[in-house]
């Protein structure tokens, strides 16, 4: 038995917080609307920059925004490793806040419905999140054979994930700021960041 679990009372409850400096950078962009694609990506791109450059999680984020005025709603960071839990990537983050601010746990409900847009196509997890979530459209950065190129796992995926969510009708666009997106997951591995649950073990 593991010293977590040796004589320990199960937890009854779990938190995951986002890093010290995400209030602070959501609030430097409170004011402004993204209203396309590109600058959402933008945005979207700087927080995986932010979160390799401070050292709170892996070079992966996410946000939700609003498709009606391109607000901002969610952002999430990977804190995979600071969180000592596996299910703590960016989309997931972002999804999870964006409906607890929602009070919903089926973002569909929102007014005008809601976008994700994430610095790399989704993992095997969060693509099996997407559908339940509720947003009807989701923008990706760098490809999954881009994560796959530096060490990390992305998991077992159809190989056509985007028809299926299309079928289920969510859009999906591919290679917003892809080459900015791929120096982002270069980066990080060349800064010695750690590869965790890599080589699909």
């Amino acid at each position: 038995m593991s010293d977590a679990t040796a004589g320990d009372r199960p937890p009854m409850h779990v938190t995951i917080a986002l890093p010290d400096w995400a209030a602070t950078f959501v609030a430097s962009a409170s004011n402004e609307r993204l209203r396309d694609d590109d600058a959402r990506m933008a945005f979207v791109l700087e927080l995986a920059r932010r979160n390799v450059r401070e050292g709170t999680g892996g070079p992966f984020a996410a946000a939700v925004f609003a498709r009606r005025d391109g607000a901002l709603i969610a952002i999430g960071v990977n804190r995979v490793v600071p969180e000592q839990c596996s299910v703590a990537h960016g989309e997931m983050l972002a999804i999870m806040t964006a409906q607890h601010r929602a009070a919903t746990h089926d973002l569909s409900t929102v007014e005008g419905g809601c976008e994700l847009v994430t610095s790399t196509e989704p993992c095997a997890m969060c693509l099996g999140a997407i559908p339940w979530s509720g947003v009807s459209r989701i923008v990706c950065g760098a490809r999954d054979v881009d994560a796959r190129a530096i060490g990390f796992d992305e998991g077992a995926k159809p190989n056509d994930w985007v028809g299926s969510l299309r079928d289920r009708g969510i859009e999906v666009v591919r290679d917003v700021r892809h080459e900015e997106a791929v120096a982002v997951l270069q980066g990080y591995a060349d800064g010695g960041g750690e590869l965790y649950n890599a080589g699909g073990r």
